[in-house]
């Protein structure tokens, strides 16, 4: 017997009915459909795209590739899966990463439950009958027990973010929006608007490629370089044979990556830390920001030394002074923001067809025909717009549907008064929504995504096993859980430098957002840990009925 035998359908006129839905076929959503399939649940999986993959479908720009090493930046559930996949190179580039998702997808036998280019727009929970009741673009009506929401903590773009948009002559791209088609830039004026870890990526990759290339800096960024080198059959021997390590090291870490905190500042002499820092700078990884000494995240004084050298690296490599002034942080510490990999992304404004233009105390005013006018009136004319201008992190993804809980009460309204989870697997208010990559949870922003998603959704998977087989039909948060989440979330994420800097990790790019560290700073494996002890004491936190 499936859980939708056990109650009747609430739907006002459902075209489909359900044990669980799942809102993302992107990394979250294939093992959570794999999983609930594997108990003999009817569920299916709803995507805006046409096509499986989430963020690496949408985010195809040039230059768009990992920053997790690929061989940890996998599924670990089945040894032949894994094994039965090999990477190019340590940073694979989206077109490699799409197969990958592709061969998951049809190794599973996955399409078969997937339905594409369709949007979630409504879901309202039905409090007599225990269900939810869903709606999509397409006009179909979805009756359903559970609502699993595996939609991504960066799939909110922010696309119309400029006065004059539409008056432009030329095209404007979003890179989390980028075309299939290719696009032509060769020859073009291209403007580019935003100096993230994404407009990284695009501006190293086709500073070569255009005729003229400005970028609009308001925010420099901390980055380190990418050492990716390709791989010989030898390399992938080598790292599948490092399964078994991955499967047992991987969960327990701060960040969910193979590295681990190794050293105190205060326990190595000064040439011992210097020592240190070249050596995980020299990784080429983000071991530099995850994995050299923690206390850079609480130590105001060694932050700012961990940030000098950095800094002095940059320096080193861009020579000009005006570039430094524009392009090296001074204002923030390092770590403090989301840290980019980049491969000569410094040196691209090194060439004469690259200029750098600040927006910081001049800031973009509109966009006109012909270009980008800044607030002083000097036009910058264009063929070509990038906007590399971020995501409603961590919340844009849910807030964007229409979802309505207990009573009618709605979630959009109530995360733009306060961001609160339990545990970021759920909310109080809202039966029977399970949710992975939202705020309070590693898996917003501070997690190799593979390792929080996959934890996730096995717990998820696991609550639902829990209830079948203990006649429980309706889970949520309670009041009094949620609360002592939230407060522990921000006792854990206060003293950290994190909270005290803006930007998208606290929803600072956001204007009227609530202000609250996105992810739980408290460690991969401390999150692990304490989400395991929930269920294993019958779900602490939560009433189920």
């Amino acid at each position: 017997m499936t859980l939708t035998d056990q109650t009747a359908p609430a739907a006002t006129e459902p075209t489909r009915t359900l044990d669980a839905l799942i809102i993302g076929a992107g990394v979250a959503g294939l093992y959570q459909l794999h999983q609930l399939r594997e108990q003999g649940l009817n569920v299916a999986s709803y995507d805006a795209a046409s096509d499986v993959g989430g963020t690496w479908y949408w985010n195809r720009y040039p230059g768009a590739k990992f920053d997790s090493e690929a061989y940890i930046y996998q599924y670990l559930f089945d040894e032949e899966l894994y094994k039965d996949w090999s990477w190019s190179e340590r940073f694979p580039a989206q077109p490699e990463i799409e197969r990958w998702l592709h061969y998951i997808t049809e190794r599973l036998d996955l399409r078969r439950d997937i339905t594409f280019s369709t949007t979630i727009t409504s879901a309202t929970w039905d409090e007599d009958a225990g269900r939810w009741t869903v709606r999509t673009d397409t006009g179909e009506v979805i009756d359903t027990q559970f609502l699993i929401t595996c939609a991504g903590m960066l799939s909110a773009p922010l696309e119309d973010v400029f006065e004059g948009q539409q008056s432009f002559r030329g095209p404007i791209f979003h890179t989390s929006r980028w075309p299939h088609d290719d696009v032509a830039l060769a020859g073009k004026r291209v403007g580019v608007v935003g100096v993230g870890a994404t407009g990284i990526q695009v501006i190293q990759t086709i500073a070569d490629q255009v005729a003229d290339l400005t970028v609009f800096v308001r925010t420099p960024q901390y980055v380190l370089p990418m050492h990716n080198p390709t791989y010989t059959p030898e390399d992938v021997t080598a790292y599948k044979d490092r399964f078994e390590e991955f499967r047992r090291v991987l969960p327990h870490t701060f960040s969910g990556f193979e590295y681990e905190w190794e050293d105190s500042w205060a326990d190595l002499t000064p040439e011992a830390r210097q020592q240190r820092l070249e050596e995980v700078h020299a990784n080429g990884s983000l071991k530099m920001w995850l994995a050299s000494f923690i206390e850079l995240f609480f130590d105001r004084e060694i932050n700012e030394q961990v940030s000098e050298f950095v800094r002095e690296k940059m320096r080193a490599r861009l020579q000009d002074p005006a570039l430094i002034d524009l392009l090296v942080p001074t204002d923030y510490g390092f770590g403090t923001h989301r840290v980019p990999l980049e491969s000569n992304y410094l040196e691209a404004y090194r060439r004469d067809n690259v200029h750098a233009v600040g927006v910081k105390n001049n800031p973009i005013a509109r966009i006109v025909p012909e270009g980008i006018e800044q607030a002083d009136g000097t036009v910058h004319e264009l063929d070509v717009i990038i906007l590399a201008t971020g995501f409603d992190a961590g919340t844009g993804a849910l807030t964007r549907i229409d979802i309505r809980g207990r009573d009618g009460r709605s979630l959009t309204e109530e995360w733009g008064r306060d961001i609160r989870t339990t545990m970021g697997l759920g909310v109080h208010g809202y039966p029977n929504l399970l949710t992975t990559a939202v705020p309070l949870a590693p898996s917003a922003a501070l997690c190799n995504m593979t390792t929080c998603l996959q934890q996730q959704t096995e717990w998820i998977s696991a609550c639902l096993r829990y209830m079948r087989e203990n006649g429980k039909s309706v889970i949520e948060p309670t009041a009094e859980g949620e609360e002592a989440w939230v407060t522990h979330h921000d006792a854990t994420a206060d003293p950290n430098l994190i909270s005290q800097t803006d930007s998208w990790y606290v929803g600072g790019n956001i204007e009227g957002k609530p202000r609250r560290v996105l992810s739980y700073t408290g460690g991969v494996g401390d999150y692990r840990a304490r989400t395991l002890e929930a269920a294993e004491a019958g779900y602490t936190g939560f009433a189920l009925r």
